[in-house]
């Protein structure tokens, strides 16, 4: 494994680069390499599961003023769930960088994602050791944290019924929703909503349904209130 590569990938530098390296190495790599000194990532992993659940938490705790425990928890869950780590090892391209069995790596280890989940949580467990939470942090403030406030996971939220419980409790008028383009072929369509509060423009969203556009809409407006 190249970790030079990595860090200009990054755009970091490593103290340990050993420590680094043990992060993106399968157990199956250890089991053919029994004459060396290898150790696999999952240590790691388990301590970065922990830096990953403290770092989300804190975000959302944050960023998200008005929104109540279990909504919070609902999306956490969404965000540090398998599917969603995988999607940020592969932006990261840490596929590249697994160090494999052979017969893992004929039966596809490198695509499979409960392997891609577990690099990215041994990743950050690596990084954490290595230079600190506040960097860890940092880490994900650049390749996490976006995507949460880009409404990446608003399918799990109801902001709808978030925004409609806000603006009862410290707002006049009535929401409403409207559909105001849709782009692209039938098979591939793109609706934008906007959401109006006193028939003023508060959040506009885009989505794959009328549904999603409409739920990243009222985001938009929560976020307004919440900034």
């Amino acid at each position: 494994m190249n970790v030079e590569q990595l860090e200009k990938l990054l755009n970091l530098s490593f103290n340990d680069h050993n420590i680094i390296k043990r992060a993106f190495t399968h157990s199956s790599y250890v089991n053919e390499h029994r004459k060396e000194v290898f150790s696999d990532n999952e240590r790691l992993e388990f301590l970065g599961d922990a830096v990953l659940e403290l770092g989300v938490s804190q975000y959302l705790y944050r960023s998200n003023t008005k929104m109540p425990e279990g909504e919070m928890t609902k999306l956490r869950a969404a965000i540090v769930c398998e599917p969603s780590l995988m999607n940020f090892a592969l932006d990261l391209h840490f596929d590249e960088f697994l160090l494999l069995g052979k017969g893992e790596e004929q039966t596809g280890g490198r695509e499979r994602p409960a392997i891609l989940a577990d690099v990215f949580e041994a990743f950050l467990g690596a990084l954490y050791l290595d230079q600190g939470f506040e960097q860890a942090l940092k880490f994900l403030e650049e390749h996490v944290f976006p995507k949460i406030k880009a409404g990446t996971f608003s399918h799990e939220m109801d902001y709808k019924s978030q925004l409609q419980e806000y603006v009862q409790q410290f707002k006049d008028g009535n929401i409403e929703y409207k559909i105001v383009e849709e782009k692209g072929p039938s098979h591939n369509k793109e609706f934008v909503a906007n959401v109006f509060i006193q028939q003023q423009v508060l959040g506009e969203g885009i989505g794959r349904t009328k549904k999603e556009a409409e739920q990243r809409a009222a985001k938009k407006a929560l976020d307004r209130y919440n900034g």
